[in-house]
């Protein structure tokens, strides 16, 4: 985490000269995160070094949702040559933590996450790309490339991508909405005295279908999400946005798309990047696929898994692949 060489003179030509540089986080990606600190200011240092990542998708969308009273950081300043953007700071009250420090509130803190949803879902899909057939099919199939390999399985390739257009119909939007992605408990920030939510990591945000930013939210890949918490959570959305059961039919299909994708990712990041702590939460992403498998829309899909991936298998692939 030590600070891109051109970070002091960025910060210099932007009113924060001798700021200190202070290390926030990294993530999956090839993006780093630094506090700017220059006495009682306080903002973010985004670095997103190009070729690998490209900031210009995280301002518009930045933008887009500002515009319509969503709490994003402000862009302070930015850099495109240098994939350098100063964002505004949120603090470090992450909702995963204010969750954890009062489990008896949990259902109180997510409130507002299925609230922001609402309000997002009225608001017709901003200017990004569509979360189309195309674009499933080409996540889902991560677990096969992925997954499959790490544990010693040869996948039935063509009978995973026949069992996924068997379901997709479910999960493509007629009115297509602005799709987060990465819309869980750690990208969602407490801000100010009343605790606003505040958003982060939405730079691959999609035009798709308003049930995956919820499957983001209540299948969380990095925390326990207890099975009567989502259900709350559901009940509480559909009865705001007056959603049937066809959105439950989309629901658990992007379930299972988004959980099996990031099985792929999980090992991925393992395999090809050396992380080698994002496989050790793959055994939580089987408990929600299986969840959503047990669904009767998810028959084509449950039955590959079931030919392809024997419970002894469904795990942790680092441990499992040993």
């Amino acid at each position: 985490m030590t600070p891109p060489p051109g970070a002091a003179a960025f910060l210099d030509a932007h009113g924060w000269g001798g700021a200190q540089i202070l290390p926030v986080a990294g993530d999956a990606s090839f993006r780093r995160y630094f506090r700017a600190v220059d006495g009682v200011r306080r903002a973010i240092l985004m670095d997103a070094p190009p070729p690998h990542e490209d900031p210009r998708p995280f301002i518009a969308v930045a933008e887009w949702l500002v515009e319509r009273d969503f709490a994003a950081p402000a862009i302070l300043a930015c850099d495109l040559d240098q994939g350098l953007v100063l964002i505004e700071d949120f603090g470090d009250d992450r909702l995963r933590e204010a969750i954890d420090a009062a489990p008896a509130e949990e259902l109180s803190l997510y409130a507002p996450a299925i609230d922001l949803l609402v309000r997002l879902r009225g608001h017709p899909a901003g200017p990004v790309p569509p979360y189309d057939r195309a674009v499933l099919r080409r996540e889902a199939r991560l677990f096969v490339e992925w997954y499959c390999p790490a544990v010693g399985i040869e996948p039935d390739l063509t009978g995973w991508d026949a069992a996924w257009e068997g379901v997709f119909d479910h999960a493509i939007a007629h009115t297509p909405v602005t799709v987060l992605r990465d819309y869980h408990a750690e990208n969602l920030m407490l801000v100010g005295p009343t605790r606003l939510l505040g958003l982060l990591d939405f730079q691959d945000a999609l035009a798709g279908h308003p049930a995956y930013d919820l499957v983001s939210l209540l299948q969380d890949a990095r925390r326990t999400v207890d099975p009567a918490v989502e259900a709350a959570m559901l009940e509480r959305y559909r009865a705001a946005a007056d959603a049937g059961e066809g959105f439950m039919n989309a629901y658990h299909v992007l379930g299972a798309q988004r959980n099996a994708k990031i099985l792929g990712i999980f090992t991925r990041l393992w395999k090809r990047d050396g992380k080698p702590h994002y496989p050790t939460m793959c055994p939580r992403v089987w408990t929600y696929l299986e969840r959503d498998l047990a669904q009767p829309g998810m028959a084509p899909v449950a039955a590959w898994f079931a030919a392809n991936v024997p419970p002894a298998l469904r795990g942790d692939p680092l441990a499992l692949g040993a």
